[in-house]
Parts: C-alpha cells; sequence; structure tokens
C-alpha cells in the first residue's frame, strides 16, 4: 500500500502500523475518515454506537481495499464512558491491545434541535453527554496510551460562528470543543502532540438527509450562502482531518479549521 500521509514510523509489518482511533466512524463523516486514514497507512480503531451493521460495513470496504481495521462499540451518552469505552477498545484490538495510539479523532456526536424556548432539559444533557463529556473523559482516560508526537482531532462545527437558533444547544457543545481543543494543545505540547479541530458547516450525511436531500427548498435558501456554491461531502472533511493527523501537520496545534465552503462569509 502505498502511503502518502502516514507518520514515518510507518511500516508494513502490523505491529508498526500506526494506530488511529476513530468515534462515531459507522457513517457520514467518521465512516469517510476512517476510510481515508486507513488508505493512509493507519489501523484504524472503528467505534461504533449501535450500529453494528453499517461499522461492519466501514471494516469490510477498507480490508477490501488493503487497509487494516477493527471495529468496537460504545455507547457515549452512558456514564463511565471513559472506563467502557477503552475497555471494549481493549477487547477488539487483539494483539495490538497496548500499542500506542498515534490519533484520537473526536468525530461522533448529535445534532438535536429547538429553540431555546421548547428545548427540553434531558435532550440539553443527552447532547452534552456525547459532544462534550465523553470526549473530555475518553481523552483523559487515554493520555497514557497516546504516542509521543501523536495527534488529536476534533470535530467542532461552522454554528460556533454562524448563528441558528434552532441548534443553540449543539452550537454550545462545539463551542466548548473549540475551548477544550486550544486549552489541550498548549498541556500536550511538551509531549508534542498535536490537538486540533475541524468544523464543518452543512454536509451531506445520512443525519442531515431527511431535511437535505431532494429538498430544493432548503438547498436553494443554503447555496446561496456557500461561497464555493455547492454543500459539502463526508470527504472533503475527512481529506481535512487527514491532513491534521500527518506529518505535514506537525507545527500546527491549537486550531480550529473551517471546512464550510466558505459559508457566510
Amino acid at each position: 500500500m502505498t502511503t502518502t500521509h502516514a507518520p514515518a514510523q510507518t511500516a508494513t509489518r502490523s505491529a508498526d502500523v500506526p494506530i488511529a482511533v476513530v468515534t462515531g466512524a459507522s457513517r457520514g463523516i467518521g465512516a469517510a475518515t476512517a476510510r481515508r486514514l486507513a488508505a493512509d497507512g493507519y489501523e484504524v480503531a472503528v467505534h461504533y454506537g449501535t450500529n453494528e451493521e453499517s461499522a461492519a460495513r466501514v471494516i469490510a470496504q477498507i480490508h477490501k481495499d488493503g487497509g487494516r481495521a477493527f471495529a468496537f462499540a460504545a455507547d457515549l451518552s452512558e456514564p463511565g464512558i471513559d472506563r467502557s469505552f477503552w475497555k471494549s477498545y481493549d477487547a477488539a484490538a487483539g494483539t495490538r491491545r497496548g500499542a500506542p495510539v498515534y490519533a484520537l479523532i473526536h468525530n461522533a456526536g448529535v445534532t438535536i434541535r429547538g429553540l431555546i424556548e421548547d428545548f427540553p432539559g434531558e435532550d440539553f444533557h443527552r447532547q452534552q453527554q456525547i459532544n462534550v463529556t465523553a470526549p473530555f473523559l475518553i481523552t483523559q482516560a487515554g493520555l497514557p496510551r497516546l504516542a509521543e508526537g501523536g495527534r488529536i482531532v476534533n470535530l467542532s462545527s461552522g454554528v460556533t460562528r454562524i448563528a441558528m437558533a434552532d441548534v443553540i444547544g449543539y452550537a454550545m457543545t462545539k463551542g466548548a470543543i473549540d475551548a477544550f481543543t486550544h486549552t489541550l494543545a498548549q498541556h500536550l505540547g511538551p509531549r508534542k502532540i498535536t490537538v486540533n479541530a475541524v468544523a464543518p458547516g452543512i454536509i451531506d450525511t445520512d443525519m442531515n438527509a431527511s431535511w437535505l436531500r431532494g429538498n430544493e427548498q432548503a438547498r436553494g435558501e443554503i447555496l446561496p450562502q456557500v461561497a464555493l456554491g455547492y454543500i459539502g461531502e463526508p470527504a472533503e472533511v475527512a481529506d481535512v482531518v487527514a491532513f491534521l493527523v500527518s506529518a505535514d501537520a506537525r507545527y500546527i496545534t491549537g486550531q480550529t479549521i473551517d471546512v464550510t465552503g466558505g459559508s457566510r462569509l
């Protein structure tokens, strides 16, 4: 396999192939990221919450393309996710158990819509748990596993700078992710671990399919606001994640990269 972006220590022997953990990798941006990193020479740990079938399809595609990957399940909405996440990872890692994790990609998240007047408290707390608390606790528990000079990439969102009243709770969680990113980058700098975030705009994913695909009115309202004039695909976000994981981005840390196609410039 030709590798163009994997770190220098990548080799053909399985034990030397760097591991990348991608949360929420059974579909959408997470699945595209898993496929891209596998193509770049990483062994990808494909995390999923409940959709085992979709995760299996991602694994099958990676293997078909000559890459390495394994899947593991963990419900990010559950208390104690810091323990259950890495326990599940270890059970699935097989001979790679105990090997350093080179890259940790926090992609998993939920978008619960609603104006502040109508937003149920339980939805606010569930969204906070999955989008903010889980990445914090998983990272905290995973720090001893991270390779020196490794990478953490967090998925933020364009809604942190573009006001959308019906995603106020979601925007708050992604604002927290931005703060988490630059603060953690400062803390992990001495270990040469970079920490960055990627902020997608409206991307054509299964999560957005119900209101976006086939809805010409919605697309007509969105497209004039996008400088590049089209709605992005998951691979376009995954490519930016792959860059931040690569050796080419070794001197970039604490940054949030806008991947909205120039929305509302």
